[in-house]
């Protein structure tokens, strides 16, 4: 057990590595409440199900795309375009990665994909906000004058995280994903050719 941290804080940190290792459809209540060193009564006290628990764990612990892109989207026209749409491309290609094998059992189980996608409403919550905060900081730039004002910054969004979580799919078998900042620097570039 790791000292100095709050229940809440060892929870999240076990069914980070039990995700991580075996999956979400085998990473049990139970198993988790045992790697934090707590009850299951415990783990209940500050999560209402394993499904809000695995979106915890992606939006706490897994790279924050959506800070960045809010604190973006308050202050267009700031660093480089292109540098933001690479640092943004950079995040979600970490948050992809990172997340691919732990989502991926979520599709093997129907009923555990029916719960998350419940939870997931329930908590407000949902793989299509990024592409929403991404357009949003899209049209925020268009509006200074940096994306032109014919630009879709919805399929530019979409195409961007598409290519990211993609990146993250592809690759998962070869065991080779291409470098990250390598990635993220070349689809900045390709995207900022239509946004221009």
């Amino acid at each position: 057990m790791q000292s100095g941290k709050s229940a809440r804080e060892r929870i999240l940190d076990a069914a980070h590595d039990l995700m991580l290792t075996v999956g979400l459809a085998r990473a049990t209540t139970k198993e988790i409440a045992k790697g934090a060193g707590c009850s299951e009564a415990a783990l209940y006290k500050h999560f209402a199900s394993k499904e809000e628990l695995f979106i915890r764990v992606l939006t706490e612990r897994l790279p924050r795309l959506t800070p960045l892109l809010h604190s973006l989207t308050a202050e267009p026209g700031g660093r480089p375009l292109e540098e933001n749409l690479t640092e943004i491309a950079r995040q979600a290609a970490l948050f992809y990665e990172q997340s691919f094998p732990i989502a991926a059992s979520l599709y093997a189980e129907t009923q555990l994909k029916r719960r998350h996608d419940e939870a997931m409403r329930e908590l407000g919550t949902g793989p299509h906000l990024p592409i929403e905060g991404l357009d949003a900081y899209l049209r925020a730039e268009q509006e200074v004058g940096r994306v032109r004002p014919g630009a879709d910054t919805f399929a530019a969004a979409s195409l961007l995280l598409g290519a990211c979580a993609q990146r993250a799919f592809a690759y998962d078998a070869t065991g080779v994903v291409p470098p990250v900042d390598d990635f993220a620097r070349r689809l900045a570039r390709a995207l900022l050719t239509g946004l221009h």
